[in-house]
């Protein structure tokens, strides 16, 4: 599902106009955003747990050159980590 079809679905379950559900999703992301990069998570209990992680640098191998060793810097990366709800949905439609 993409982001025009998530917003069609949105929009017909709540009964609201698409415009109206595309704004609330692109308020949503931007928070999202802004909160992860001030250092803070954004909980949704049942569906998961967003947020920024430090992954530490590391020595890698140059791609291009695989006997040449390259440092790869430290980076900030998005985490999420799923909710109880969300883990057993999934693991009832396995059944």
């Amino acid at each position: 599902m993409n982001k025009a079809e998530l917003i069609a679905h949105l929009a017909e379950m709540a009964g609201l106009s698409k415009k109206q559900v595309e704004d609330v999703l692109e308020g949503f992301v931007s928070t999202t955003v802004k909160t992860l990069q001030a250092g803070g998570e954004i909980t949704i209990a049942g569906f998961g747990t967003f947020s920024a992680k430090q992954r530490a640098g590391r020595t890698g191998v140059n791609p291009q050159n695989p006997t040449q060793k390259i440092q790869i810097p430290a980076v900030i990366v998005p985490k999420f980590k799923a909710g109880k709800n969300l883990k057993d949905a999934l693991k009832e439609s396995m059944k």
